[in-house]
């Protein structure tokens, strides 16, 4: 590894990431890897996650995308983020915008069938069972109103000459 080869931008999966980050934490920042997830595919490919990102080589890039892309072929289907797919009935391993567009139907389709979970979702409440007695509370304070100016208080002089 020479200074030479240092890359300042990396880019992965149409993801640009800084070389001055880890690569464990660099991975991270594409939807649909975690640490765990990243850990385990640099155990798999015998990349040292210690080094910053920057220091990989293209051709280590090109085995963690291909990684990526299709971790079904090198993970168990318990490590995949979507197991048993409503749609396809198949396990998958959603990325990218894909994510969001997938957890965005799941919530509507929660809704269109009224189930308690998109009661929930609708009225902007804990889905998981959450205490909502003290937390999670979006409004700001129970009770206090906020805002306008304290009046001083009128003094007894003001009152005797009026």
């Amino acid at each position: 590894m020479s200074i030479n080869e240092y890359k300042y931008i990396v880019r992965i999966l149409g993801n640009d990431i800084p070389g001055e980050k880890k690569i464990i934490s660099g991975l991270t920042q594409i939807k649909g890897v975690g640490h765990h997830f990243a850990k385990t595919l640099l155990n798999l490919l015998k990349i040292d996650h210690m080094n910053n990102i920057g220091y990989l080589e293209n051709e280590q890039i090109t085995n963690i995308e291909k990684m990526i892309k299709d971790p079904m072929s090198y993970l168990p289907a318990w490590f995949l983020n979507r197991r048993k797919d409503i749609e396809t009935g198949h396990d998958i391993h959603i990325m990218g915008s894909d994510m969001e567009l997938t957890i965005r139907n799941d919530i509507e389709r929660e809704k269109a069938t009224n189930s308690w979970r998109g009661y929930r979702h609708t009225f902007g409440l804990k889905v998981r069972g959450q205490r909502t007695r003290c937390t999670g509370r979006k409004e700001g304070a129970v009770g206090v109103k906020k805002g306008g100016k304290v009046l001083p208080a009128k003094t007894q002089d003001s009152k005797s000459n009026g």
